[in-house]
């Protein structure tokens, strides 16, 4: 029988405030419990927040606003291109940027209150810069926070690691060619970043050392003999039965790696799958995948099998308006999976049935946040979609910010973070919204 660790099991959990008759939510608390006593689960440290799967317990966020609106507390210009969402903690605000040309990446912390700056650290230098896609940066990997550290990914063009303070601790050079400029983030799981490497050729996942950077693991991924190699997904650490894995899609098919040793635990087919960008979503036993493009199809896995589970372990497949860029957000029994194209559809996690489906309207890259009773979609056009969870759509606001946004959002008590391709703004919330 399947053991899933889930939040009401888990100190993350309670502390989360996840009551027993709310429905158990089978999604990892590794990544957060990895980290130090300094990180709390109001931070939001990390791509997709302090599960890495979009939830935050924070109470208070604002409802409704626009550029001229009270509840811009600040916008700051940010220089340079990168789509990293931000990460916060210990009142701080962590991100990435490149120059236009790509020459120069750099990391920016701000004051989480004030958005003054508080260090602008170049981390790596190059001659030349790399191609990218018309969607993407030189700085796309999103940041993770450990307390003491600050993690930085670039894909190719260097990983590195920062003291608090700023200080260059330890950089490394994963050889790969990302084709469209680097995407997916790493994850921070126990005392290694895990990195999916999916290049144009001979794609791997990666174990670092959070310490020194060296590699703990290295392993080839299965080759589902697909023409397309690439992928940018973030992996996503899950425990079933006492066992630590690392869900990682990749191109013609998504793996489960063993913590520890790298080795290959099961692997899932989807023949024509590639450039994968969605996180993986763990939650009722079940794993939740895209195959992205050119066709998505979204797939719901119980991740017990071993080996080639594609013929027996796939539980139920949605391929109409399944997204290639959007991680999918897992609020209680329901699945909510906004399209790249606008189309939001509310599933029966367990099942796949749909509850209902809406055109919000605009096109999507940045992945939902679930946080204070609501979900947020962030549209490309500034553009955030408001709605209340349920088996019914309600849409509660529409808000929109001038500047192209494929940055997700981030959230802390009180205010949300959101990223244009010039400004970062922290958006508070109005006493009417509380």
């Amino acid at each position: 029988m399947l053991e899933v660790k889930t939040w009401l099991d888990s100190p993350v959990g309670i502390h989360l405030g996840y009551a027993p008759a709310m429905q158990p939510m089978p999604i990892s608390a590794l990544i957060l419990l990895s980290l130090s006593a300094t990180i709390t689960a109001q931070d939001w440290p990390q791509f997709r927040g302090p599960d890495g799967q979009g939830h935050t317990s924070v109470k208070n966020l604002p409802l409704a606003w626009n550029d001229d609106s009270d509840n811009i507390e600040w916008k700051v210009p940010i220089e340079g291109l990168g789509w990293s969402s931000p990460v916060i903690a210990d009142n701080r605000v962590w991100l990435t940027t490149a120059s236009e040309d790509g020459t120069s990446l750099r990391a920016l912390c701000l004051d989480a209150g004030t958005g003054k700056k508080i260090h602008d650290v170049e981390i790596f230098q190059r001659e030349k810069g790399g191609k990218i896609h018309k969607k993407n940066s030189h700085a796309s990997p999103t940041p993770i926070l450990d307390g003491e550290r600050v993690y930085l990914h670039f894909g190719t063009y260097g990983t590195a690691c920062l003291s608090d303070e700023g200080k260059v601790l330890w950089r490394r050079t994963l050889k790969y060619s990302h084709v469209h400029g680097p995407g997916g983030s790493p994850a921070l799981v126990g005392d290694s970043l895990i990195i999916s490497c999916d290049g144009a050729k001979d794609p791997f996942v990666v174990a670092l050392n959070c310490k020194t950077g060296k590699p703990r693991w290295k392993t080839p991924r299965e080759d589902h003999g697909d023409r397309r190699k690439f992928a940018f997904s973030t992996p996503l650490a899950i425990e079933l039965k006492g066992e630590q894995q690392v869900v990682s899609p990749g191109a013609g098919g998504v793996s489960s790696y063993h913590l520890g040793t790298g080795r290959s635990l099961w692997h899932v087919r989807y023949p024509g799958g590639y450039s994968v960008v969605p996180r993986p979503v763990f939650g009722h036993g079940l794993v939740f995948v895209s195959s992205s493009f050119d066709k998505a199809t979204l797939l719901a896995i119980r991740p017990d099998g071993k080996g080639d589970i594609t013929d027996s372990h796939v539980v139920w497949r949605m391929k109409q308006n399944a997204p290639h860029s959007p991680t999918p957000q897992l609020v209680g029994d329901e699945l909510y999976v906004i399209a790249d194209n606008g189309i939001l559809s509310c599933l029966d996690a367990k099942t796949g049935k749909r509850h209902w489906r809406e055109r919000l309207g605009g096109d999507f890259s940045a992945s939902p946040l679930h946080a204070a009773g609501r979900i947020y979609f962030l549209d490309e056009d500034g553009v955030t979609t408001v709605i209340k969870p349920g088996k019914t759509f309600t849409a509660l606001a529409k808000n929109e910010v001038e500047g192209r946004t494929l940055a997700s959002l981030a959230a802390v008590e009180g205010a949300l973070f959101l990223r244009t391709d010039t400004h970062l703004f922290r958006i508070a919330a109005s006493e009417k919204q509380h």
